[in-house]
């Protein structure tokens, strides 16, 4: 996982979904699934927290919009 700074939303679903077919192909040690799922689930909150301050965002962006006064 990249440093927090470097955070790509679009790597980690990426990331996610790799994990996601690794496990599926049945080909990986139990160990290793629980150590891909421990990571896919870091990253699935990273993802969730940033989609969440990004609507935080446009709904901020869209009251501003509806205060303004009309032209």
């Amino acid at each position: 996982m990249t440093n927090k700074s470097e955070w790509n939303y679009e790597e980690a679903v990426a990331e996610i979904e790799a994990i996601a077919t690794r496990i599926e192909s049945g080909a990986l040690p139990l160990e290793a699934v629980f150590d891909q799922f421990e990571v896919a689930v870091k990253q699935l909150r990273q993802c969730e927290t940033f989609l969440n301050r990004g609507k935080e965002r446009m709904d901020l962006l869209i009251e501003t919009l509806d205060d303004e006064p009309d032209f």
